[in-house]
């Protein structure tokens, strides 16, 4: 037995399966009260998705390290149906007093570099009020709670609504839209989770186990993430949190499935226990590590963004997957060991009785393929084709901020409110950050630009200026980034003045460029490094070519359907402009999971009788774990949906689409297909291509 083989069985051993227990009994007390401290680390801020060195990014960090630290202006619009009455001016006073008694404004040091108090000032047609204050927001959550205090404070009058927005009400309810999405997703994912082992096993009790192991293996992977952000700088926001506890139940769930699925074989064939984990081991564990292996490299591909959400997103998944790979490799198979045969029951495998792995569903659609391969591969790669025409509706040019949720919260009606009722206001606001020094120079400049209709406000900052520079254009449009591009060319056009230009209009610009980068480059760096794998996995180099068209294939034809939903279902604007790119990386990272566990069973059975007989044989035995593997996977990532956010719900559908199609034709009719009719061939150049074919069989004896 080779080092690798005896490495992987090690869980098997007749002692060794109790030193990993009580290895994992004393993991896990280290690693409950540090993964509890995960939550804490997130920043939801706007620092934590912008590109690193982007423009919009660089403003920030200079208005905080200059002047405001701790401030964001908030605005309340008032409204009355009916026209305002006298007394409502009097009223949004005394609001304006608690809101300062209440501690809920910024405080005065080094007032002059902060935002004042503007307004209240009253509509045209005399039925609103807009009250503009800087609010004190240390942090995202301390933001959260003064927004909820100053919406207590304002909503008490009768007949005079308000609705509290601006850059504060936003930053507010993306912080509450984020809030609690740990529990939420663990909560809906465990009982997808269960929901599904239930039918698969038929077991009151199996699913224990499976759920367990991912349990810990999430556990395990908030410690190890908790630390990296406390004490190596990782970024974490609520994203990348909510996304780890899918992929690790998603991916841990995928692993048990083909590991029970062998072990229960094996049980079939051996009376010890040990001896048919051994095996099951012994055969499996090169498709787990490889997959488990594919996904962490694709993700850590991710490190190569610019944008900071898709650098943190890499890190944290990719964390997750490998303490995932950890704990169903020695947790996993150690429990089931030491539970016995019992842990299957009612329906406890026997040595020397049936599997009735080839009698079923999946020996007759082995059959099929194996009858008439060309025409199945033919037709299944013209429907997938067809479903890529939806790719022409897709547009993800980035979200606006009414679109970022399915249901709007206070601030995007607000601000809408206002753009109703306060239309020359409604412009954006560009930071334009400069030297004090070039001050009328800058000022010129700014003045100057197609675009811009003047500045609104000129504030020391430290050694700079802060201009506010009107936008004619409506925010996040294309007008106003052309704008935005062309105040940036302006003011860096003025002589030794340092100019940068920021703000919101600004930021999603920069995000939607940077967005544009990534893809462009970690796709092919993911399709390389996949192919790779796969290469070294299957011995071939025609084999991975094939599975790598497939799924390229397959993310097409998920994202076709996914845009036709979009616009026609769900009657989304937009789509992130990161939408593409991640879901290529989870539906190729963990999508190619299932081929690798196809091709390595059908490698295993070629050597035995052949490419076509083997492809049809391993279609047969693999067929039922796998899609309950790709269900389990779909069902995980479709629970983002209970998310108040546009941008996870897209993700989650997108992902679950492609991983359906993925189990559901890729991996069950066209790659088996494929094989079928290119034969031995496929292997090439390893020796297991000379190897003869005896010709595809519908019925399969052993």
């Amino acid at each position: 037995m080779s080092k690798f083989a005896t490495a992987v069985t090690t869980p098997a051993g007749r002692r060794v399966k109790w030193a990993l227990l009580l290895l994992w009994v004393v993991l896990t007390v280290v690693v409950v009260p540090l993964a509890a401290k995960f939550s804490g680390q997130q920043k939801n801020e706007a620092t934590s998705y912008l590109p690193g060195k982007a423009e919009s990014t660089q403003v920030l960090h200079l208005q905080r390290r200059y002047g405001q630290t701790d401030a964001l202006p908030a605005a309340v619009v008032y409204i009355r149906d009916v026209g305002l009455t006298a007394a409502d001016r009097s009223v949004v006073g005394g609001d304006l007093a608690r809101i300062k008694a209440n501690g809920l404004m910024a405080g005065s040091v080094a007032e002059a570099t902060r935002p004042g108090v503007f307004g209240p000032f009253a509509s045209k047609d005399g039925k609103a009020l807009e009250l503009v204050f800087p609010m004190a927001s240390a942090d995202s959550d301390k933001l959260a709670k003064n927004v909820a205090s100053v919406r207590t404070i304002v909503g008490r009058h009768d007949g005079l609504s308000a609705y509290v927005t601006g850059p504060a009400g936003q930053g507010a309810d993306s912080t509450n839209a984020f809030s609690g999405i740990d529990g939420k997703l663990l909560l809906a994912a465990g009982i997808v989770v269960i929901v599904i082992l239930l039918v698969v096993y038929r077991s009151p009790v199996l699913w224990i186990v499976p759920l367990l192991s991912a349990g810990l293996s999430l556990e395990l992977a908030q410690a190890v993430n908790y630390l990296l952000a406390r004490h190596a700088g990782l970024t974490v926001n609520g994203l990348s949190a909510g996304i780890l506890n899918v992929i690790v139940f998603g991916a841990g769930t995928d692993y048990a499935l083909l590991l029970i699925a062998r072990y229960r074989e094996e049980l079939h064939r051996h009376e010890d226990k040990h001896e048919a984990m051994r095996l099951a081991l012994t055969r499996t564990a090169p498709a787990i590590i490889a997959s488990g292996g594919t996904v962490i490299v694709a993700l850590l591909c991710l490190l190569l963004s610019e944008l900071n959400s898709n650098v943190g997103l890499g890190t944290v998944a990719a964390v997750g997957v490998a303490c995932t790979l950890l704990a169903m490799s020695t947790l996993l198979p150690a429990v089931l060991v030491a539970c016995g045969r019992w842990i299957f029951w009612p329906f406890v495998p026997r040595a020397g009785t049936d599997s009735h792995a080839e009698s079923s569903l999946w020996s007759r659609i082995g059959g099929g393929v194996g009858r008439r391969p060309r025409v199945i591969w033919m037709t299944t790669t013209l429907v997938l084709g067809v479903l890529c025409v939806g790719l022409v509706s897709l547009k993800a040019s980035g979200l606006t901020d009414a679109q970022q949720y399915p249901n709007k919260p206070e601030s995007v009606r607000g601000q809408e409110l206002a753009q109703v009722h306060f239309p020359s206001n409604s412009a954006d606001t560009a930071d334009v950050l400069g030297l004090r020094s070039r001050q009328s120079e800058l000022q010129a400049a700014i003045a100057k630009t197609p675009g811009v209709s003047g500045v609104t406000s000129a504030a020391p900052l430290g050694p700079y200026v802060d201009f506010g520079a009107n936008i004619t254009a409506v925010a996040d449009t294309g007008a106003a980034y052309d704008t935005v591009v062309a105040l940036r060319s302006a003011v860096r056009s003025v002589p030794g003045a340092q100019a940068k230009v920021g703000g919101q209009t600004a930021a999603n610009y920069d995000v939607i460029k940077a967005a544009g980068h990534d893809t462009r480059q970690v796709i092919p760096i993911v399709l390389v490094v996949v192919l790779v794998v796969l290469g070294l996995l299957l011995r071939s180099l025609v084999a991975p070519f094939l599975l790598i068209a497939s799924v390229v294939l397959s993310f097409g034809a998920a994202l076709g359907i996914s845009a036709v939903f979009f616009r026609h279902v769900f009657h989304f604007g937009n789509a992130d402009p990161s939408f593409p790119l991640f879901v290529f990386i989870f539906l190729v990272a963990l999508g190619i999971d299932y081929n690798i566990f196809l091709m390595t069973r059908v490698r295993e059975e070629a050597v035995q009788r052949g490419t076509r007989r083997g492809a049809v044989v391993g279609l047969t035995v693999t067929g039922g774990v796998i899609t309950s593997a790709g269900a389990v996977l779909a069902a995980t990532f479709a629970v983002l949906a209970v998310l108040p956010l546009v941008q996870l719900i897209e993700v989650g559908f997108a992902v679950a689409v492609g991983v359906l199609l993925d189990t559901c034709i890729v991996r069950s009719i066209l790659v088996p297909a494929l094989t079928v009719d290119v034969g031995r061939r496929i292997w090439w150049p390893s020796k297991l291509a000379q190897k003869a074919d005896a010709g595809a069989m519908s019925s399969i004896r052993r």
